[in-house]
């Protein structure tokens, strides 16, 4: 256990002096907020309704989707797992401490945002505490699973910004961030319903501010739980200690199951 804390210190520490995760924790997302505060809500008053939840997730993205996988990958191809392997440190911690570390780093992104959206930008904050603080755990759940799984089925560095841009440019497009769900086609919603950053983005406006959205607050919480779980165990399963892969019990292409719930769901909610 004290072996467990010391190495989760040491990684929630790292990650200030890591030019890389620190961009991509604090830097980036705080940045953006910044600038989309200053723009879209001269362009669009609208956009202070619905600012601070898209704020949190375009947080969560940038720490889970764009900051956690490259150094798992990283540390995998530079031999690193194997000499935790050899000094008895289980799999597990490696796949959880990370995810661990990053949960903190981005409630932390997400207290800066609930603190200074309304005085700086008339931002409206939730009506609903309680849900909303649940879709913002569910939202750490969701992308730092995803994030494991894709750290863990990487082959290299460029494959990781290949799959994760594959999510982070498609939410910012069409998962309600910028452009309500509502105002999209049919057609459109239905792949928008893929992306775990549609499903989060009702669960909030739903569920925190007492509006109405195509998806129930239930719903949105049985298809993220699911995809969550189905990407913690994909990633426990396809681990490998090092680059060679050796180790992988099953096919990195499984990783593609952990999209199931939400594929699922396009049909129903489109």
């Amino acid at each position: 256990m004290n072996a467990f804390v010391a190495h989760t210190v040491y990684d929630f520490r790292s990650a200030f002096r890591n030019p890389s995760q620190l961009l991509m924790n604090y830097l980036f997302p705080i940045g953006v907020y910044l600038i989309l505060g200053l723009i879209m809500t001269q362009i669009n008053p609208l956009f202070a309704k619905s600012m601070v939840p898209a704020m949190i997730l375009l947080a969560g993205m940038a720490s889970f989707l764009l900051g956690l996988p490259g150094p798992l990958v990283e540390a995998r191809e530079a031999g690193v797992f194997r000499s935790y392997k050899i000094n008895g440190v289980p799999a597990f911690s490696i796949l959880f401490i990370p995810v661990l570390t990053t949960v903190f780093h981005f409630l932390i992104a997400c207290i800066l945002i609930l603190l200074t959206a309304a005085p700086l930008f008339h931002g409206e904050l939730p009506t609903n505490w309680g849900p909303f603080a649940l879709v913002t755990l569910l939202a750490a759940l969701g992308y730092g699973s995803l994030g494991a799984l894709i750290g863990v089925i990487s082959g290299n560095s460029r494959v990781t910004v290949m799959l994760t841009q594959l999510i982070f440019l498609p939410s910012m497009l069409l998962g309600g961030l910028m452009v309500p769900l509502s105002m999209l086609p049919a057609s459109i919603r239905g792949i928008a319903y893929i992306l775990p950053t549609t499903h989060l983005m009702q669960a909030f406006l739903g569920a925190g501010y007492g509006e109405a959205t195509g998806e129930s607050f239930t719903t949105a919480i049985i298809v993220l739980a699911a995809s969550s779980a189905l990407s913690l165990g994909l990633a426990a399963r396809l681990f490998s200690w090092d680059k060679q892969g050796d180790s992988r019990r099953v096919s990195p292409a499984a990783a593609i199951v952990s999209l199931a719930p939400f594929i699922v769901s396009a049909f129903f909610l489109k």
